[in-house]
C-alpha cells in the first residue's frame, strides 16, 4: 500500500529541501544527501524527538520534553512542510500538508497536556510515512 500512496511523493516535494534542513538544524551528512535522503533525515529526526519527548516526559523532565517537542514541531513545520512544492505536488502535496499540520497541532498539544498518548499518535502517523518513503528509494534500486 505504501508504493501506491507515494508513487507522486517525489512531485509534492519537488522544493529544494537542503534549505529546511539547515533551518531546523539538522546538518550531519546535509551536504552529502540527495534531495530524497533530505526527507527520510527529517522523517528521522522527527520520529527521534518524538522518543525523547517520551522519555523526558516518563521522567518528568519537563525542559527537555518542551525541547524535543519543539524540535519534532519544527521539523514538521520548517523541514517537511517546507519542503512540499503545493503547485507542482497536486493532491498527495495538499494531502501531507494537512496530514503535517495536524501533526503539529497535536505534538503541541502532546507539550501542553503531558499526554503521552498524543506523541504514541505522533509517532504512528509519521513512522508510515517513513517507511513509505524508504520504500521509493528501494523501488528505485
Amino acid at each position: 500500500m505504501h508504493h501506491l500512496m507515494f508513487a507522486a511523493a517525489p512531485a509534492a516535494f519537488a522544493r529544494s529541501s537542503t534549505g529546511a534542513y539547515r533551518q531546523i538544524g539538522i546538518e550531519t551528512g546535509v551536504g552529502s544527501a540527495d534531495p530524497h535522503r533530505l526527507v527520510g533525515m527529517l522523517f528521522d529526526g522527527c520520529l527521534e524527538a518524538i522518543a525523547q519527548a517520551r522519555g523526558a516526559l516518563r521522567e518528568g523532565d519537563m525542559a527537555a520534553k518542551g525541547r524535543a517537542i519543539g524540535r519534532a514541531v519544527r521539523i514538521v513545520e520548517e523541514g517537511l512542510k517546507a519542503a512540499l512544492d503545493l503547485d507542482a505536488g497536486g493532491a498527495l502535496a495538499a494531502d501531507l500538508n494537512a496530514l503535517y499540520a495536524y501533526i503539529g497541532l497535536r505534538l503541541t498539544q502532546a507539550n501542553l497536556r503531558n499526554e503521552d498518548a498524543l506523541l504514541d499518535e505522533c509517532q504512528h502517523l509519521v513512522e508510515p510515512l517513513r517507511d513509505g518513503w524508504a520504500g521509493i528509494a528501494a523501488q528505485a534500486a
